[in-house]
């Protein structure tokens, strides 16, 4: 790591200035130009409260000129900024002379027609991209002024400046086109990038000389939330306020409104008007995880049966919630998703009382107190079943890793409680299908032949799935002689993984019940299907990506859905180059893959063994269908996620689920809303358990509506917003070009800040200043980070199979884990025993980049598939005792390890909190051992994102940047 120079030290930070305000203090001189290469930005995070809707509207607001944060920092003349490259923007118009930008008018809340007032001239800009470096034509001639009295300053908006007038009017700006270097006009040069693999992580600089420590830091507005919530009691009303964030832990009270873990807005407070909500450029959204796990003390959901809740709308098949109105003493309810009247049925009536109209037995019936509930259907269908599928194949059986999987699966299978009634199966395949009789009836299980592969037919059906408290024995005799068989033929081809997924099929279809599908494959990835056909890669008229299914996997995945068998697909020979990519079916089926490396070495084994454990033990929901419900004047536009579109979005149709499927729903405006009456949100689940039983659950969220388009923006979270537009832009690279996706998402942020700018700012600001909304300030970074990361720019290094990986592992995280996957934690680590006593707590995190990382100390990366321990050149070699039994750096090994089992303080703390942590995880990761200076510290260069990625995305301070020029000359 290098020590900053004379010539780059940093600016301390200044103190806090007032409750909900940086200091107010503004250097005198004439407002600054927009585009002047910065050196220092020195800013603070403000200790800011949230809204307070319940107001009187008696009560005198606050003043204006206290309703923004901001702060202050010198500019250093240009003389005195040695090695900063003058800044490199989109060519407005060639030629055109340098000049001063005006002070801007801000949007007056008492004059809804003031309208802004351009500057005669745009600014002079270059043409150029936050990614990849400055181009080597760039001159100093033409430049603007970088003098003393041209100040940066950033404003966040505080929550107590009062909201504006209705923003009903079109923008007073307008999208340049692209061929005239507009916003969208990046190119990045992801092949100059490419990082010296020697050189140590370095201290990230601006190229206009910002100090990425001083800009909006995502570490800290997630400290500031956990210290307001941690621990407390978030209480879940009707049009509630707006929720902790997803990272934090917090108990959720339900009282008519569901929890933010089921239903999680991407504001709580939405726009009255289409046009308004048009104006904001942000979405309105909602992530929807419909079998979301409740944090630890809070009450489960109320379960009572289908005939015993109050029936719904039948009219559009909503349910029963606390949104509908009762009307004639409660003989009739007003559905708020059609505004259709329905009759309630005479035993299910009671009378209202009060002027609310509310029922008496309100209290006692969940669907009209609670957001959230479930009921069990009337019948019972057949229980899910387990499907064992092991790889016989010549290949498989000269790997030697079949001893140690069989052994693995028979413990976990006798581990499991067979009092569930759980029912197993069990094939074996190579180019033919075996199954197998375990009929507790026979002395020892028979196995049947089926040659055919293309047209199954199963001759028996007796004795395939059978209870497994009645075939231990069947199994484990079974298990035992599957190393031992001969491989057939001479060569080390078998079957392709579509084979045994269609036996299953057959095998569920035949008993009529759903299940699960474990296929433990070794043989080489093949494609199959017909590849000289008009549907190829080649020959087909659609749009070509590498992400996009072939139609024989979607056929197939669309039969598992059907039936409600969900594919996990365990590859035990890793192939990253060549071959067909094996996890369209698994994924689409709400299933997983995994990989491993013939499972010959010890880390191997032991994740094969906790993967396998997860996906056995995961609660699943089988035969699963989502019907989302909207009020009356939205309607969903758009679902997003892993599972396949049907014909329409309110309606997803899923083979099985779990506790973390998220999915992202995009919401769109029919006609004006009402504030007196706000938005309702319904998602309506039924699926199938592990024994048969049929549920429903309902959540619903109610929103308040607002005619200001400030307090929209006000109730906007970042990581909501982030893992809507990654659920978004990961599910169109199946149709689109990733440059196009790339340029949309950094065009539609810099538009919402340009019109939170002109629209909502409490103060008059210079075009110098950063605004941004209070709860967005991690906004940019999050959006940085997604628009380089791998699926999206990849790097030199980056093959198609872990691209493709990567992007449905991240479409079914939520948001916790999407935001902590695009802004890993980096959490330092004690380096004496008795710096041990104090556990390390992720609250304690750091700023995600090399310049938060010294040589003498340890740091860890938490990532949901990705841990890394870094250890600097100059960490004490008593440290290095302790925790790698290691006399010295240079005898410390590096890449995938285990860290030993040592009885001392430190080995004992930090071991625990790589299990906490790997907990937590959605998957068995590799703990990855990286030395400063070392050929792999590359691998963490990528998940240090506020720096410049070794795949040529632009760093954090670079970025932001480019959204805050590019927003102000939206405005001129």
């Amino acid at each position: 790591m290098d020590a900053p120079s004379a010539n780059h030290s940093r600016t301390p930070c200044q103190p806090w200035a007032g409750q909900n305000g940086w200091s107010p203090a503004s250097p005198p001189g004439p407002p600054c130009d927009p585009l002047p290469g910065l050196q220092h930005l020195s800013l603070s995070s403000p200790s800011e409260q949230r809204p307070d809707h319940d107001q009187p509207q008696g009560s005198t607001p606050p003043p204006r000129d206290h309703g923004a944060q901001r702060l202050v920092h010198d500019v250093p003349t240009w003389g005195q900024r040695r090695h900063i490259p003058p800044c490199s923007l989109p060519l407005v118009k060639e030629g055109m002379q340098p000049c001063r930008v005006q002070q801007m008018p801000f949007y007056s809340p008492h004059s809804p027609s003031q309208g802004m007032c351009p500057p005669p001239q745009p600014p002079y800009t270059h043409r150029g991209s936050p990614d990849g470096p400055l181009p080597q034509h760039q001159k100093h001639d033409g430049s603007p002024s970088l003098g003393v009295d041209s100040p940066l300053r950033a404003t966040v908006e505080s929550a107590h400046a009062p909201p504006t007038s209705p923003a009903s009017q079109p923008p007073h700006w307008t999208l340049a086109a692209p061929s005239r270097g507009a916003i969208n006009d990046f190119v990045p040069d992801a092949g100059a990038a490419a990082p010296d693999r020697n050189v140590p992580p370095q201290s990230p600089t601006s190229r206009y000389g910002l100090d990425p420590e001083l800009l909006p830091s995502a570490v800290k507005v997630i400290a500031e939330d956990a210290a307001e919530w941690e621990g407390k009691v978030f209480v879940s009303e009707a049009l509630s306020r707006l929720p902790p964030l997803a990272t934090t832990s917090c108990l959720i009270e339900d009282r008519g409104n569901a929890s933010p873990l089921a239903i999680r807005s991407a504001s709580y407070c939405v726009p009255c008007e289409g046009q308004t909500a048009l104006l904001s450029r942000l979405p309105l959204a909602a992530l929807l995880t419909p079998l979301a796990r409740l944090n630890e003390g809070e009450k489960p959901l109320p379960v009572s049966s289908e005939a015993a809740c109050v029936t719904g709308c039948v009219s559009c098949g909503a349910s029963m919630c606390p949104a509908m109105g009762w009307q004639d003493c409660g003989q009739r309810f007003s559905c708020p998703f059609c505004g259709t009247l329905s009759e309630v049925p005479w035993h299910h009536y009671q009378p209202t009382r009060g002027p609310q109209g509310v029922r008496v037995d309100r209290d006692q019936r969940p669907e009209l107190s609670m957001g959230s509930y479930e009921t069990l259907g009337p019948h019972r269908g057949e229980p899910a079943a387990l499907i064992l599928a092991v790889d016989v194949s010549a290949s498989a059986v000269r790997g030697g890793h079949l001893e140690f999987a069989t052994h693995e699966i028979f413990t976990l299978l006798t581990s499991l409680n067979s009092e569930d009634g759980v029912r197993v199966g069990l094939m074996t395949y190579d180019s033919r299908i075996h199954l197998y009789d375990l009929s507790p009836a026979l002395t020892r299980p028979h196995m049947l032949v089926l040659a055919e592969a293309e047209d199954l037919q199963l001759p028996v059906r007796e004795g395939l799935l059978v209870p497994l408290q009645d075939c231990m024995h069947g199994i484990h005799s079974v298990l035992q002689l599957i190393p031992q068989f001969s491989p057939e033929g001479g060569g080390s081809g078998g079957g392709p993984v579509q084979l045994p997924v269609r036996a299953s099929l057959a095998l569920l279809q035949a008993l009529s019940c759903p299940g699960k599908l474990l296929v433990f494959h070794t043989a080489p990835l093949v494609e199959t299907g017909d590849t000289n056909s008009s549907s190829g890669f080649f020959g087909s008229n659609r749009p070509k990506s590498i992400f996009q299914p072939s139609e024989p996997a979607v056929s197939l995945a669309e039969e598992c859905v059907r039936q409600g068998c969900g594919v996990h697909l365990f590859v035990l020979s890793q192939q990253d180059v060549g071959g067909a990519w094996p996890g369209h079916i698994p994924y689409l089926t709400g299933g997983a893959l995994h990989t491993y490396d013939h499972l010959q070495g010890e880390l191997d084994r032991e994740r094969f063994s906790a993967d396998l454990k997860r996906v056995v033990e995961t609660d699943t929901g089988y035969k699963a269908e989502l019907r989302i419900f909207v009020s009356k004047d939205v309607r969903v536009s758009g679902c997003f996620g892993l599972f396949l579109p049907g014909a329409s979005p309110g309606r997803v149709v899923m083979a099985t689920l779990n506790r973390s499927t998220t999915l992202a729903v995009e919401l769109a405006h029919n006609r004006a809303l009402e504030e007196t009456t706000g938005v309702a949100i319904q998602t309506v689940l039924s699926y199938s358990t592990q024994a048969g039983c049929r549920r429903t659950r309902v959540h619903t969220l109610t929103l308040r509506c607002s005619r200001h388009l400030q307090d929209t923006f006000r109730q906007y979270q970042a990581q909501t917003l982030l893992t809507f537009y990654c659920k978004k832009i990961y599910c169109s690279v199946l149709e689109r070009p990733l440059q196009e996706l790339r340029e949309e998402l950094q065009t539609e942020v810099t538009e919402a800040l340009a019109s939170y700018r002109k629209h909502c700012c409490s103060a008059s600001v210079s075009a110098g200043q950063l605004v941004l909304p209070q709860y967005l300030r991690a906004l940019p970074v999050y959006i940085n980070s997604l628009r380089k990361s791998e699926v999206l720019l990849p790097g030199l290094r980056s093959s198609v199979h872990q691209r493709l990986q990567q992007r449905c592992q991240v479409l079914a995280m939520d948001a916790a884990a999407t935001s902590a996957h695009f802004y890993p934690l980096l959490l330092p680590l004690p380096l004496s025993v008795d710096a041990a006593a104090l556990s390390p707590d992720p609250g304690e995190a750091l700023r995600c980049c090399a310049a938060s990382m010294e040589p003498g100390r340890l740091y860890l990366v938490h990532a949901p598939l990705t841990l890394l321990l870094w250890v600097g050149s100059r960490v004490p070699a008593c440290t290095l005792m302790a925790l790698f039994n290691a006399g010295c750096f240079s005898a410390l090994p590096s890449g995938e390890t285990k860290l030993p089992v040592l009885e001392n303080r430190l080995s004992a703390r930090v071991r625990s909190l790589v299990h906490a942590l790997d907990s937590e995880a959605p998957c068995a990761r590799k703990l990855w051992v990286v030395k400063q200076g070392d050929a792999c510290e590359e691998f963490l260069q990528r998940h240090l994102v506020e720096d410049k990625s070794p795949n040529g995305g632009a760093s954090y301070a670079d970025f932001l940047y480019h959204l805050h020029v590019n927003s102000v000359r939206l405005l001129q």
